[in-house]
C-alpha cells in the first residue's frame, strides 16, 4: 500500500538514530493516579503523554510507591510503540529500569508482532532481531510482588461492541463485575448503563496522546496500526492491583488468532491472540506479579456462537457500537469492512427489519462493499485490516443467512450463492459449528463452567 515507505524507512533511521525512554513523573492524590511520560526522539523531538487513573469507591489497596512505579514503567515500554514507529530509531534507549536479557528478548516479540500490519503495509522488511536493539541504563530491575486481590471480583473491560457485552452480561450475575473503561464514549457508557451499573461503579481511564506524535503524522513521519489491546492489558492489571481485583475478564475470541494475512502471518489482531495471551500472563507471573489473573472469558468461543448469545440482548441492539470510522459520531459508517463483518455474522440471528434499524441500511444491497465482502469471505488474498472473524465464520454465517432469508437474494448474497465458497461451506453443520470450542484458553473451572452453560441455553 505503501510502496515508497521503505526508502522513508531506511531514510529516517538514519535521521533519528536513538529513542528514550527517559522516564516517568507519577502524581498520587485523593481523586486520581496521572502518570506523565517522557520520550525523546534523537534529542530532536520530546514526547509527554499522559495517562489517569480516576479514583472511586473500588480503589482499595494502598500500594507502596514501588509497586506502582512497575506498573508505570511497564505500561510506558508498550506506551512508546507509537511515539518510537515515528521514525522507527535502530536504538531504543531505557532509563528507568535495567531489563534483563529475557526481558528485551520478550518486548522485541512483542514489538515486532504487534506492529505486524505497521511493518507490512509500509513495506519495511526486517526480522525481529534487526527491527532495533534495546539498551539500558539502570542498574535496578524489576521485581515481581505480591499483591492482596479478591477472588470474587472481575475487572471486565468494556469497547462498546457485542463481545464485552456478552462477556459482561454472562458473568454479572455471579461475581462482583467492575466494568473498566480507557477513553469512555457514548457506545461503551451506554454499555455500562443499559447493564444497570451506576455512574460510580465503573473504572475511568483516560489516556492522552502528546500532539507533537500528530503533528509529525501529518508531515509525513511513518504511522500505522499499533497494539492497543498490550497497552490495556498493562493497565487493566494496574487497576485490578488497585481495586483488589483478581480477574481481568477480556472479550477476546478464537477467531483473533487467525491472521489478516496468511502468507506472511501478519495478524492485526496480535494482541487480542492466544499467542499474546499466553507470553503476557508469563511475562506478568515473573516480573510483576503472580496474583492477577488476566484472561480472556470469550476465547473458547467462535464469533459465530458470540453472536447467537448476542441476539438473545435485544436491549442493546441501539446501543452498541463496534465501527471505527463512526466511533467519534457514535454511528455504524456503513461503509467499512467492520460494519460488514458484524452484519453478516449477526444475520442468521436477527430479523432483516432489526438488522436495518441497527446499521440504518440494507448492507446486503450495497455494491460497493463488494470488496470487503471478497476480503471477509477468503475470496481475496488478503482480511481487512480490522477485528473481524476468520473466513469460516463468516462463510458459515452466510450459509445459513441464504438458507433462511425470504424473497429475492440482495446483491452481495446473490454474489456469493454463485461463488465456489457458498457450495463448499453447504457441507459445514451450522449447529455443530455452534457447539464448537477452543480448548486454548486460560479459563478456570468457575469460569469454564459459565461458558458450558451456554450450549444449554
Amino acid at each position: 500500500m505503501f510502496k515508497d515507505n521503505y526508502k522513508k524507512y531506511n531514510q529516517q533511521r538514519k535521521d533519528y538514530k536513538f529513542f528514550i525512554y527517559e522516564g516517568f513523573s507519577i502524581k498520587n492524590d485523593k481523586d486520581k493516579i496521572s502518570v506523565i511520560y517522557d520520550f525523546n526522539l534523537a534529542d530532536k523531538f520530546r514526547f509527554h503523554p499522559v495517562l489517569e487513573i480516576l479514583k472511586g469507591k473500588y480503589f482499595k489497596n494502598d500500594l507502596s510507591p514501588q509497586i506502582i512505579k512497575n506498573f508505570v514503567f511497564h505500561i510506558g515500554m508498550i506506551e512508546l510503540i507509537s511515539y518510537w514507529k515515528a521514525a522507527c530509531p535502530k536504538k531504543i534507549i531505557i532509563k528507568p529500569y535495567k531489563l534483563r536479557d529475557t526481558q528485551i528478548a520478550w518486548w522485541k516479540h512483542l514489538y515486532f508482532n504487534g506492529l505486524g500490519e505497521f511493518f507490512y503495509l509500509n513495506n519495511i522488511h526486517e526480522s525481529v532481531h534487526e527491527i532495533f536493539d534495546i539498551k539500558c541504563e539502570s542498574d535496578e530491575e524489576v521485581k515481581a510482588f505480591n499483591v492482596d486481590l479478591d477472588n470474587e471480583q472481575v475487572l471486565v473491560p468494556i469497547g462498546g461492541g457485542k463481545d464485552s457485552i456478552v462477556t459482561l452480561e454472562l458473568l454479572k450475575d455471579h461475581f462482583r463485575c467492575i466494568p473498566l473503561v480507557v477513553n469512555p464514549r457514548p457506545a461503551s457508557l451506554n454499555t455500562i448503563e443499559t447493564a444497570s451499573f451506576k455512574d460510580d461503579e465503573f473504572i475511568k481511564i483516560n489516556r492522552t496522546i502528546h500532539p507533537q506524535l500528530l503533528e509529525l503524522n501529518k508531515k509525513g513521519f511513518l504511522n500505522g496500526h499499533t497494539p492497543f489491546s498490550a497497552l490495556l492489558a498493562f493497565v487493566s492489571i494496574f487497576v485490578a492491583a488497585l481495586s483488589g481485583s483478581r480477574h481481568i475478564a477480556l472479550s477476546n475470541e478464537s477467531s483473533a488468532n487467525e491472521p489478516t494475512h496468511q502468507k506472511s502471518g501478519v495478524n492485526h489482531q496480535y494482541s487480542k491472540s492466544y499467542e499474546f495471551e499466553k507470553y503476557f500472563r508469563e511475562y506478568v507471573l515473573k516480573y510483576i506479579s503472580p496474583d492477577i489473573n488476566y484472561f480472556s472469558f470469550l476465547r473458547p468461543l467462535n464469533e459465530y456462537k458470540i453472536a447467537e448469545i448476542f441476539s438473545r440482548y435485544s436491549q442493546y441492539f441501539k446501543k452498541f457500537k463496534s465501527c471505527n470510522v463512526g466511533s467519534k459520531t457514535d454511528s455504524w459508517c456503513g461503509h467499512c469492512p467492520k460494519c460488514l463483518f458484524t452484519y453478516i455474522i449477526l444475520s442468521p440471528f436477527l430479523r432483516k427489519e432489526q438488522l436495518v434499524q441497527i446499521f440504518g441500511k440494507e448492507l446486503y444491497q450495497d455494491e460497493e462493499l463488494l470488496h470487503f465482502f471478497k476480503e471477509l469471505t477468503g475470496l481475496s488474498e488478503i482480511k481487512p485490516f480490522e477485528c473481524v472473524g476468520t473466513i469460516d465464520e463468516v462463510n458459515v454465517a452466510l450459509n445459513s443467512t441464504i438458507r433462511n432469508y425470504k424473497g429475492q437474494l440482495p446483491f452481495l448474497l446473490a454474489f456469493y450463492k454463485s461463488s465456489p465458497n457458498y457450495h463448499k461451506y453447504q457441507t459445514i453443520d451450522e449447529n455443530e459449528f455452534l457447539k464448537s470450542m477452543n480448548e486454548e484458553h486460560f479459563l478456570d473451572s468457575v469460569f469454564l463452567d459459565t461458558i458450558h452453560t451456554q450450549f444449554n441455553a
